[in-house]
């Protein structure tokens, strides 16, 4: 197991590319199993999770190549299997997504309940509740989901649940819909850029699909679909990460190949906390400002302040002035990284689902453990400028959702080294 080893104090300064979204590549990937065709996947960001979905593809006995160097997966699913197994679903949350197709595709599958990051209960109910309204019989056995259906047949499905729309959970009904009879119509979809990508990319496959990236989204079924070559958008959250990191240590950073209007909420806060933001010719500039202030933040499901950039803007408002108020409203639990940014110094208190932070002068370089994905890249933020050495332990979180992470920071400035545990 490897750690990252940071020394702190070091102003960030150059400029970062972005690679693709790994909450958009994922579901896309789980896609390709809607054809027998062959389906091209570009811009495909080199990370752990993603390998464990290629490695879920060709148990299911699709056939895929994945050239890493270039961001390329290349999947044709000529006669896919129907089970997803539990020594492989159980390291990804992502991989209940290829519930969804499955059943579209072969009508009977069983896909092992979904593992993932540490950050709260997230129930598939809605998932369970969406396929059932399209005909298919869900029950729930052995640590194991199982769908069968005669055939799937469209009609209005809800997706509102207690802390909003699920992203996972649309794009599941999404993908079974496209081969559904009739239309199916989609209340309180998610509204994430991400499942706006994955009907791009369904809509290319020969999907009839309006209004996705909106609340109400319409699908006519059609009897089958062809492969399709598409490139995944920006992760949106690689590159509000990389802004609070030239934030944080009052750098300078250019950032190439991010989508700017995916990030308006991450830029509204940050520049309400006095950070400079600039966008010119596709890149946007962040610098970190004379001095911040303070916030009030509560995550809300998309075009609101996304959840997974909580993590990071806590570590922020940490070395911030006066009083942050941080309320999550998406995953009420999603604050482990507090007692570790605790022990950088960090002066933090949490009230069930509200976390307030008293900005201190300096953190203080210390052993720390990661507990999920977003809390790793937080602690590795804390780490760029706490006084002495950092050790940010467990980091194959970071490595499930952020492609190189130490060698791009390295490459801006920062003093940060990949070491053995």
């Amino acid at each position: 197991m490897e750690k990252l080893i940071i020394s702190g104090g070091s102003p960030l300064k150059g400029t970062v590319h972005i690679g693709g979204s790994k909450n958009s590549c994922l579901p896309i990937l789980a896609a390709t199993l809607l054809t027998r065709e062959k389906c091209v996947i570009r811009n495909v960001p080199d990370l752990a999770d993603v390998r464990t979905m290629c490695d879920l593809l060709k148990w299911l006995s699709a056939r895929v190549k994945h050239d890493r160097a270039n961001g390329v997966i290349e999947v044709q699913a000529e006669s896919p299997l129907g089970v997803a197994p539990y020594e492989l679903v159980r390291k990804m949350r992502a991989s209940v997504c290829l519930l969804g197709p499955l059943l579209a595709r072969l009508r009977n599958c069983k896909v092992s309940l979904p593992g993932g990051c540490v950050i709260g209960n997230r129930p598939i109910d809605q998932h369970v509740k969406g396929l059932s309204r399209l005909g298919a019989e869900m029950t729930i056995e052995n640590g194991y989901v199982h769908a069968r259906c005669n055939e799937l047949v469209g009609t209005d499905v809800f997706m509102g649940g207690r802390f909003g729309s699920t992203v996972t959970g649309t794009a599941n009904i999404l993908m079974a819909a496209v081969l559904a009879k009739g239309t199916t119509v989609i209340d309180c979809a998610a509204c994430e850029p991400e499942i706006a990508d994955l009907a791009h990319f369904l809509i290319k496959m020969g999907a009839k699909i309006t209004g996705a990236g909106g609340p109400t989204i319409e699908v006519e079924g059609v009897a089958e679909l062809h492969g399709a070559d598409h490139a995944v958008i920006p992760d949106r959250i690689e590159a509000g990460t990389f802004m609070v990191a030239a934030a944080i240590t009052g750098g300078d950073v250019e950032i190439k190949g991010a989508c700017a209007a995916h990030l308006s909420a991450v830029r509204d806060k940050l520049e309400e906390a006095g950070v400079n933001v600039t966008r010119t010719n596709g890149t946007i500039r962040v610098s970190g400002g004379a001095s911040h202030r303070a916030l009030e933040i509560t995550t809300m499901p998309y075009p609101g302040f996304p959840t997974d950039m909580q993590a990071q803007m806590c570590t922020l408002m940490s070395i911030t002035p006066g009083i942050s108020v941080v309320t999550e409203k998406i995953y009420p639990n999603r604050f482990m990284h507090l007692s570790e940014m605790a022990r950088l110094g960090a002066d933090v208190a949490l009230e069930s689902n509200t976390a307030i932070i008293k900005g201190v002068n300096y953190l203080s370089g210390a052993p720390v453990m990661a507990s999920d994905l977003r809390a790793s890249a937080a602690l590795v933020l804390a780490g760029l400028v706490a006084d002495g050495e950092t050790e940010v332990n467990r980091i194959y979180h970071v490595d499930r959702g952020y492609e190189k992470l130490d060698q791009k920071l390295r490459h801006l400035g920062a003093h940060i080294e990949r070491a053995d545990e």
